[in-house]
């Protein structure tokens, strides 16, 4: 069965304070999203990237993509005004039975490891989603108030949400809706179940300055 990785890369800068956008910004002398593209390209030698980008930056992300282990298994294309039309776009270049990793182009420190717990379930079940638990206290608000959750029952979401193509492709032609927060969401809107797996939680993703220290103690 064919693998293919669609990694989606359109963040900028905005939260981190910085004109660069986050993909792009150095991590021990290499670019976050250079991270997410090696550690992929190493999962599995047969393994495909799409890599989807805003039109901007596609001659920044060939920089990145030259600079791996295997370009030639990296497909640049262009994203779309979210990032639900992103993976749309990615999707429309996959072809025949495969299993599909979804990915956060700034989630750097996803481990070989938990890909393959992804690849696994994803081929037993139809679908992998990795999830850890909340350390935290968690609250929903309500109106002017708020009333306490039970953490236990509380995950909280990462990537990549791996599924058959068969399930996730079909999901995607629809338009987009407010509740897509997530490749999940647009496939239980489709009818399917989806099933939780065991996440890290180092897989962080990189969205503030703090973000990107914590990511440099990780490597180091």
């Amino acid at each position: 069965m064919k693998k293919y990785a669609v990694i989606v890369a359109g963040g900028n800068g905005s939260r981190m304070g910085s004109a660069v956008p986050k993909q792009f910004l150095l991590l021990r002398d290499k670019p976050v999203l250079w991270y997410t593209l090696e550690t992929f390209l190493e999962a599995y030698a047969d393994l495909e990237v799409i890599l989807v980008v805003p039109e901007e930056h596609v001659e920044a992300s060939r920089v990145v993509v030259d600079a791996t282990r295997a370009p030639q298994r990296v497909r640049l294309t262009m994203g779309g005004t979210t990032r639900f039309y992103s993976v749309q776009r990615g999707l429309a270049l996959i072809e025949g039975e495969a299993v599909v990793f979804v990915q956060d182009g700034v989630r750097c420190l996803t481990t070989k490891e938990l890909i393959w717990r992804c690849y696994e379930q994803a081929v037993s079940l139809g679908s992998a989603i990795p999830a850890v638990a909340s350390k935290d206290s968690v609250r929903l608000v309500k109106g002017e108030g708020s009333e306490v959750l039970d953490r236990s029952r509380v995950k909280l979401v990462q990537t990549p949400q791996t599924f058959l193509n068969s399930i996730l492709v079909p999901s995607y032609h629809v338009e987009f809706r407010e509740e897509f927060t997530d490749e999940a969401t647009v496939v239980e809107a489709a009818g399917h179940a989806v099933h939780l797996v065991e996440g890290d939680v180092n897989n962080i993703k990189i969205t503030t300055p703090i973000d990107l220290v914590i990511a440099e103690k990780l490597l180091a």
